[in-house]
């Protein structure tokens, strides 16, 4: 919850800003432990006016704003600065205000006693389990700088990676978009005032106008509840694939597509490969890793086989053995790798090889997916446009020529 408040410091200086705690009374000790005596404090949204308020709703942190502040953090404790100081110090530059309302939030904690692990716990939307398991690592190892380094580079490939193939997806999106609703325009508004005139010409009809005009007297009678069939449709699959069941289904169903499935397929392998070689870097024992990794590789499918793989080396198997049961998702290449590097004692070193070639075979894909579906695309919308204006403008044709 964010607070809005107006202080003084020891000097009478007026201070304003904002501030992320639990309630009122925790905002107040929090400001007051700082050396600030509150004038005013309340929560953002209820005492400012519409015009001048912090708007925080659309606020949020980005992948990008967590690998800055951790490249900051690496930097700042490799030179020895206290934990409690450096917190501060980015809480008072860092330009996402929600972002440095936490970093307020969890220099107070560290005030208070906590660890930095516990502190940065509190707050699951910014810093996710991986994330915290990882800072805990480091604090036992003494090794915090060097930990937030392999943060900061894991998230900087994961966020590439994502991006690379969010970003490949949306040129196909909005062309599709595009074509589908100029082609609704086309059959609910200007075909219906071509078609009485064929019609009524009393000349034969192809077979495809005949089509055509169906499709579109279809589209004008019944549009409004073909539309809400599919609103209804698609809010039952919405909450479908949000239960368990459906997740998973929809997990598998992405595992299943042509050409598709086999570039998610990579991207899970490479986001796999990649957490467990920075946490095995940092300490993390084989266990605790496969059950981190199972909660943030983003697939139901994957979530359960590293699920049972985890129980299988509790038992006392290899990591190889435990996955090399699945070979669907799982190729026999990556679990012989691994073997290699457990038999030698170099896991991690295997898992960074395995990484580093998948992340390139994503890029590969993503490159070819692109240059697939841009011709694919020309071609379909050219046939699709050429087919509609053939069905009008070859009676009208006819209907020309028979009169002339």
């Amino acid at each position: 919850m964010l607070f809005n408040y107006e202080a003084l410091d020891n000097t009478g200086a007026k201070k304003t800003g904002s501030i992320d705690a639990i309630n009122v009374d925790v905002a107040i000790s929090s400001l007051q432990r700082r050396g600030l005596v509150i004038t005013t404090v309340h929560e953002a949204g209820q005492a400012d006016s519409f015009l001048s308020k912090n708007i925080t709703f659309f606020d949020h942190v980005s992948t990008k704003d967590v690998v800055i502040l951790s490249r900051q953090l690496a930097t700042l404790f490799e030179a020895q600065i206290s934990a409690l100081r450096v917190f501060r110090m980015l809480s008072a530059e860092t330009e996402n205000k929600l972002l440095a309302g936490k970093l307020e939030t969890i220099a107070d904690d560290l005030q208070a006693g906590s660890s930095i692990s516990a502190a940065l716990g509190k707050h699951h939307k910014v810093f996710d389990d991986f994330y915290v398991s990882m800072v805990k690592a480091g604090e036992e190892s003494g090794k915090l700088n060097d930990t937030f380094l392999y943060l900061a580079d894991y998230l900087d490939r994961t966020y590439e990676l994502t991006s690379k193939v969010r970003g490949a997806l949306i040129y196909p999106a909005f062309v599709v978009v595009t074509f589908v609703t100029v082609m609704i325009l086309m059959f609910t508004m200007i075909i219906p005032k071509i078609s009485p005139i064929l019609l009524e010409s009393g000349a034969q009809i192809p077979v495809y106008t005949q089509v055509i005009i169906g499709i579109s007297n279809f589209l004008v009678s019944y549009g409004f509840v073909l539309l809400g069939l599919l609103v209804v449709a698609g809010y039952f699959l919405v909450r479908f694939v949000r239960t368990p069941a459906g997740r998973f289904a929809y997990d598998r169903f992405k595992l299943s597509v042509p050409y598709v499935s086999g570039l998610y397929k990579k991207l899970y392998l490479a986001r796999f490969a990649d957490n467990m070689n920075t946490m095995l870097q940092s300490g993390i024992p084989m266990v605790r890793a496969l059950e981190l990794t199972s909660n943030v590789i983003n697939n139901r499918v994957y979530k359960e086989i590293l699920n049972n793989a985890m129980e299988a080396v509790k038992g006392g198997q290899t990591l190889s053995d435990s996955l090399s049961n699945n070979p669907r998702e799982m190729p026999g290449i990556m679990t012989q790798m691994m073997k290699v590097g457990e038999e030698a004692g170099e896991i991690g070193s295997i898992l960074k090889t395995v990484a580093n070639f998948y992340s390139r075979e994503v890029t590969t894909a993503v490159d070819g997916l692109v240059a697939l579906i841009e011709p694919a695309m020309i071609v379909l919308l050219g046939a699709g446009v050429a087919i509609l204006l053939a069905s009008v403008l070859v009676p009208i044709y006819s209907i020309a020529s028979s009169t002339g």
